[in-house]
C-alpha cells in the first residue's frame, strides 16, 4: 500500500522530518520568516507537538523603534532584518537563553536576510548553533543604504 504524502508537504509548507528532529532536542526554536514585506521572528516551544509561541517580532516592530517612517519601505532589507535579530535576542534572552534556528521550508542561501536575523539574535546574546561562514559581515549590513541608521539604531536596541 503506498502512502499518500501528507497536505501541509504537498503544499511546501512543512517538512516533517526536519520538524521531527527539532521536536526531539526540546529546545526553544528560533523560527525565522520571511514576507514580501517583513522579516518575522519568533520563539516557539513544542510540547506534546503542540507548538506556542513565547515570543514575536516582526520588523514592523522597528517602526517604533525610531525607523524612520520615510524607510518604511525597507523594512524587509539585510540591515533591517539585522536590528530585527537584535530586538528579538534581547528579549528572548530574558525567556531563554538558548535556541534552535528553525529556517522552515525557504532556501538556506549564506549571507542572506534570514541568516541576518540570526547575526543579530547572535549579537544580543542568544546562544544559537550556527556556522559563521554563513552569516553576513557588518560590511554586508552597513554597506546598504540604512548603514548609518543601523549603527545609530543598534545601541537604542
Amino acid at each position: 500500500m503506498k502512502s499518500i504524502p501528507k497536505r501541509r508537504r504537498i503544499e511546501a509548507k512543512t517538512d516533517y522530518v526536519a520538524r521531527l528532529s527539532l521536536l526531539k532536542s526540546s529546545k526553544p526554536r528560533f523560527v525565522v520568516r520571511r514576507t514580501n514585506r517583513y522579516m518575522i521572528a519568533q520563539l516557539v516551544s513544542s510540547k506534546n507537538a503542540q507548538d506556542s509561541v513565547l515570543l514575536s517580532v516582526s520588523s514592523k516592530d522597528l517602526l517604533d523603534k525610531s525607523w524612520p517612517s520615510d524607510k518604511a519601505g525597507s523594512l524587509k532589507g539585510l540591515p533591517a532584518a539585522y536590528l530585527t535579530g537584535i530586538l528579538f535576542g534581547n528579549l528572548a534572552k530574558k525567556i531563554s537563553k538558548e535556541a534552535i534556528l528553525d529556517l522552515g521550508m525557504h532556501r538556506n542561501v549564506k549571507k542572506s536576510r534570514i541568516y541576518a536575523v540570526l547575526k543579530g539574535a547572535v549579537d544580543a546574546g542568544l546562544v544559537v548553533a550556527h556556522s559563521g561562514e554563513s552569516l553576513p559581515s557588518e560590511k554586508d549590513i552597513t554597506s546598504k543604504s540604512c548603514g548609518s541608521l543601523v549603527a545609530s539604531l543598534k545601541g537604542k536596541l
